[in-house]
């Protein structure tokens, strides 16, 4: 390995915490690529599904792909998704859109309960780690 390959480049999604929190939306090292928490917010930073738990998971989705084509990466590079959920009793709605981006990837995976996210409104967060195989 050269030093260029481990070459660490950091991604932003321009919120304006992610430099008060010390944090980047995704960073890639050499062919890995590590996707921080995520959360259902539109380009317009508000929060997008208030209230409906699937329509979340599928923009929180739509935004780690997003954080993974900026690095040079895709949903097939996946090889790990961790989904942090407010009601574990609508695990299936999560799933359901979990499994459309994902169904025939099959990352390994967790879900588990927490008692709040950052705001009461997202109900899921998620990470995600990426490994590109082979040249681009």
């Amino acid at each position: 390995m050269t030093e260029d390959s481990l070459k660490r480049q950091n991604i932003s999604s321009g919120t304006p915490w992610e430099p008060i929190v010390g944090y980047s939306r995704a960073v890639k090292i050499g062919g890995q690529v590590h996707v921080s928490g995520t959360t259902a917010t539109g380009p317009d930073g508000q929060i997008v599904g208030i209230g409906d738990v699937y329509a979340q998971t599928v923009q929180t989705l739509r935004n780690i792909e997003s954080a993974l084509h900026q690095a040079g990466a895709s949903m097939k590079d996946v090889v790990r998704t961790r989904m942090f959920v407010t009601n574990i009793a609508e695990w299936e709605k999560i799933g359901k859109a979990h499994g459309e981006f994902f169904g025939a990837i099959r990352p390994a995976t967790s879900m588990v309960e927490v008692k709040a996210l950052i705001s009461p409104q997202i109900l899921v967060e998620i990470e995600a780690d990426a490994v590109i195989a082979g040249p681009r």
